[in-house]
């Protein structure tokens, strides 16, 4: 097969991203992925008209994503939401202001919550030691209700259900970016139009892409030099970024023999959620457009009140329900959400365009939490030269698709200084010569 500088498995966020920098900068590059197209989880579905993504997505102003997208001239249309939403508590949904000067909140409690917001608006997250998020919260807030709001804020922010476990800095530092003035962007006509464009900036760069290519081994003698696929075919390469999960890249390296990739694995916390989407003719309760649970784990989002996502003016909205780092059961899960929807958009069963459930849905393979031994994984393997990782779990403190985005530059800028360190190398030795 054609040689290059440098391979990218995974044509993702992640992949898209590292390789369209490593292009721009000049290197021949290899963009590999298994299934029939690029995007990964952003890919987005038509049904009946109606533009579904892979559950709920939004990107925030300011994050790595958006930062990165900016600086590759890709556009984002799209609305803003504010922050005029509301909370479902015993089975009521109720406007956030109305729901914060009743008597659901105390005095002390109503405090509190204004404390949080104004903690949020100067805050240092370097300044939090690496203590879960419960802790923080249960040493900030005594009161259980404003504790209630202030979890649900975390969980919608993650889909994390792991309280105990994620680190506090890294999820109030995400959480602030969300509760400026129109911070989060809903995108018109689905995430697809970003892969689209991706794509085509990838190729205008020169990237060669490769679809339905499954590699299926990295071979290496501590440094990268083959990967090998399941047609047989082999390409020589030596600098290769896994833009795929940990068990996926142990799995390419043969499970053995990488002490950082194994430690990676068997540590991450995959976070799983279920989600509804549906494209409905008529809403009963429009004002209910985004409804965070307090006593359930579930957030809901009418994005056809900011954004365009069908070519027929139904409105297409979302129900997730975050189902932490545990397997949960797929029709308990979705009778939860048929009946949540009931109480904000009742009669909605009536209106149904088209509809997608996704039971388990990976939203993340790992996330910044207390036991993770490598704190900021990637993007260089220590054990085998020119093998790097990308993906959302490689963040350094980066949430979700900002994390993907992220993490893709790290990759492709680490592989670029070592390349020209190996160069300059080479150039020193022929002058020693």
């Amino acid at each position: 097969m054609k040689q290059f500088d440098a391979a990218i498995i995974g044509g993702g966020i992640a992949g898209l991203v590292a390789s369209i920098e490593l292009a721009q900068a000049g290197k021949s590059v290899v963009l590999i992925e298994k299934s029939s197209q690029l995007g990964g989880r952003a890919i987005s579905v038509k049904k009946n008209g109606a533009i579904f993504d892979v559950g709920s997505h939004a990107i925030i102003k300011g994050g790595a994503l958006h930062n990165i997208l900016q600086d590759l001239g890709i556009r984002m249309e799209g609305g803003s939401p504010g922050t005029n939403v509301s909370f479902l508590w015993n089975n009521k949904v109720t406007h956030m202001f109305k729901f914060i000067l009743s008597q659901n909140l105390s005095w002390s409690g109503k405090m509190q919550f204004m404390k949080f917001f104004k903690t949020l608006t100067a805050f240092d997250a370097d300044s939090v030691p690496a203590i879960s998020l419960r802790r923080w919260v249960e040493q900030e807030f005594s009161d259980p209700m404003t504790r209630h709001i202030i979890y649900a804020m975390f969980r919608t922010n993650s889909y994390a259900q792991a309280i105990d476990h994620q680190l506090a800095g890294p999820a109030l530092r995400s959480v602030a970016r969300t509760t400026k003035k129109n911070s989060i962007i809903y995108i018109q006509d689905g995430w697809q139009t970003l892969v689209d464009q991706l794509y085509e900036k990838a190729v205008r760069s020169g990237v060669s892409i490769l679809t339905r290519k499954n590699a299926t081994k990295i071979e290496h003698d501590g440094a990268v030099h083959k990967i090998k696929f399941a047609d047989g075919q082999e390409m020589d390469v030596t600098h290769v970024i896994s833009a795929t999960p940990p068990a996926v890249t142990s799995r390419l390296l043969g499970d053995t023999g990488c002490r950082s990739i194994l430690s990676w694995k068997e540590q991450a916390r995959v976070i799983e959620a279920a989600s509804l989407t549906l494209s409905l003719k008529r809403l009963s309760a429009p004002d209910h457009f985004a409804v965070l649970g307090l006593d359930q784990p579930v957030y809901f989002i009418n994005q056809s009140k900011f954004t365009r996502l069908s070519e027929d003016g139904t409105s297409v909205v979302n129900i997730t329900k975050s189902n932490g780092t545990g397997g949960t059961d797929a029709k308990a899960d979705e009778q939860l959400l048929e009946r949540t929807l009931d109480l904000i958009q009742p009669g909605w069963r009536k209106e149904v365009v088209a509809r997608q459930y996704l039971p388990h849905i990976t939203v993340a393979y790992d996330f910044m939490h207390l036991g993770r031994e490598d704190r900021f994984p990637g993007p260089a393997v220590p054990e085998i030269a020119g093998l790097y990782v990308a993906g959302e779990w490689a963040t350094h403190g980066e949430n979700l698709a900002d994390a993907a985005a992220a993490s893709g530059r790290r990759a492709a800028r680490r592989v670029l200084q070592d390349m020209e360190t190996t160069r300059k190398s080479g150039r020193d030795t022929m002058i020693l010569v």
